[in-house]
C-alpha cells in the first residue's frame, strides 16, 4: 500500500481538547461473544491488554460450550497478530496483502491427557463458579516481540482496513487441527483485541534544542533555542513549545513555523518513513538585526483536528469506537524493530525563515527538532 506524502493544505479550524484526568480502570465487566450456532461463547475480561515493555499482560478467558451440540468434535482456541497492508478483498496472484506475524493455538475441548492444568485467575474462577462444568479456561502470552494494534486512517472513500497491525482471538469446532482443515463459520468466533502501551512512570528528560547560525557577509551570528516543558505528553494534552531567538545577525527573521510531526516508519515490508503534521502554528512574526523573541507557542495534536489525512497513523480501535493518534512506540531493549510492522514517533520542529541575500527573494531556514512521547496516562487502579 503506498501512502501519500504530507501535502500543505489550507490550516483546519482548530479544535481545542479538553484534557480529562485518567479514569479509573473498569471493574466487572465482562466481554461475550457466541458462535452463530451457539455452541461455543467466549468470556473475557478485558480487550485491551498492556505492553508494560518489561511484559504483557496474560490473555485469559472462559469459553462456554454446548458439549451435547459439539459431539465428537474438538474445540480449539486461537491468538493471531497480523499485518495487513492492503485490502483484505484483494488478491493478486494468489497473494494477499496480509502476513501473520504470530499465531498460537490450543485445545480446549476435550482437555489434552496427560497435561496439568493451569491456576485459574480469579475472572476464570468466577465464570467457572457460574458456568460450572460448561466452562473451559483458556490462557495465552504475547511473546515480547509482539507490536501493538495500530491502524493508518482511511481515506473518505474506502470502507476496509487498509493497513495496520491487529489481533483476535478465535475459537472453532473441528475434527482434527491441520493445515487443510475447513472451519465452519457457525461453529467458530472471533474477538478482536488490542495491545496497548501506557505512559512511562517518570519522563527521562526535558526536551532542548539550541542552534548557532552564521551567514554570509553577517560578521555574527543567529541563535535558536526550544525547548518543551516536558517529554510525555497524554493524548489531549496541548504541546506547549518555548522559543527564543536571539538576532546578531544582519538578516532579519520574516516568520515562524512551529509543527508537531507524526513520523511513521514501516519496516516489515520495507523502510519507507512518512512523516504528517499533526498540529501547526505559522505566524508572521519578524526578528530584525540586533533584536530578541522569547514566546510560548501553543499546539493541540488531536485527532479532532487530523481526521480527514490519509495514512495518519492511529492506536488500533474495536469496531466504531473512537480513538486518538497513535502512540509513541516504545521498544524493548534488543527486540528487532523490523518484526514490530509499524513504528510510530513524535517530534516538534521549529523553523525560521529569514531573508536571504537579495532581501525578499531568496529565504534560507535555521531549523530545530525536538523528539516528544504521546501517550495515554495509566488508569488509576494500574498506578496503585
Amino acid at each position: 500500500m503506498s501512502l501519500p506524502q504530507t501535502e500543505k493544505t489550507p490550516t483546519p479550524s482548530v479544535v481545542i481538547a479538553k484534557m480529562n484526568p485518567p479514569s479509573a480502570a473498569p471493574k466487572n465487566v465482562i466481554f461475550k461473544k457466541t458462535t452463530p450456532d451457539k455452541s461455543i461463547a467466549v468470556y473475557t475480561g478485558k480487550r485491551d491488554f498492556i505492553d508494560h515493555v518489561t511484559h504483557t499482560d496474560l490473555v485469559d478467558g472462559v469459553l462456554v460450550l454446548d458439549t451435547g451440540y459439539i459431539k465428537d468434535r474438538k474445540v480449539y482456541c486461537r491468538l493471531l497478530c497480523s499485518f495487513r497492508y492492503g485490502r483484505e478483498d484483494v488478491d493478486v496472484c494468489g497473494l494477499k496483502f496480509r502476513r501473520d506475524l504470530y499465531e498460537t493455538t490450543l485445545q480446549v475441548y476435550p482437555p489434552p491427557s496427560g497435561e496439568k492444568p493451569k491456576p485459574q485467575t480469579k475472572l476464570q474462577e468466577r465464570l467457572v463458579k457460574k458456568f460450572g462444568d460448561k466452562a473451559y479456561p483458556f490462557h495465552f502470552q504475547f511473546p515480547d516481540y509482539l507490536p501493538c494494534s495500530i491502524t493508518l486512517q482511511l481515506g473518505p472513500n474506502e470502507i476496509d482496513k487498509c493497513c495496520g497491525v491487529d489481533f483476535q482471538i478465535s475459537a472453532f469446532c473441528a475434527k482434527t487441527l491441520n493445515i487443510d482443515m475447513k472451519i465452519s463459520k457457525r461453529s467458530s468466533v472471533f474477538m478482536v483485541i488490542r495491545k496497548m502501551q501506557y505512559a512511562p512512570d517518570k519522563p527521562i528528560f526535558q526536551p532542548v534544542a539550541k542552534i548557532t547560525r552564521q551567514f554570509l557577509m553577517s560578521d555574527k551570528p543567529l541563535h535558536l533555542e526550544a525547548s518543551l516543558n516536558k517529554e510525555i505528553f497524554y493524548h489531549g494534552e496541548p504541546v506547549e513549545v518555548s522559543v527564543e531567538v536571539i538576532n546578531h545577525s544582519t538578516k532579519t527573521v520574516k516568520k515562524i513555523k512551529v509543527t508537531a510531526d507524526q513520523i511513521i516508519s514501516v519496516v516489515l515490508y520495507s523502510h519507507d518513513k512518512y512523516i504528517q503534521n499533526v498540529a501547526e502554528e505559522e505566524m508572521d512574526e519578524q526578528v530584525t538585526p540586533g533584536s530578541t523573541l522569547k514566546k510560548i507557542y501553543t499546539l493541540y495534536p488531536i485527532i479532532a483536528n487530523n481526521r480527514e489525512k490519509h495514512g495518519m497513523a492511529l492506536d488500533g480501535k474495536i469496531r466504531d469506537q473512537d480513538t486518538n493518534l497513535a502512540s509513541t512506540t516504545i521498544l524493548k531493549e534488543g527486540i528487532d524493530h523490523e518484526v514490530w510492522g509499524i513504528l510510530v514517533s513524535y517530534r516538534v520542529k521549529v523553523k525560521l525563515v529569514v531573508s536571504g541575500m537579495l532581501g525578499d527573494v531568496l529565504f534560507s531556514d535555521v531549523a530545530v527538532e525536538l523528539p516528544f512521547l504521546l501517550m495515554q496516562p495509566k488508569p488509576l487502579s494500574e498506578s496503585l
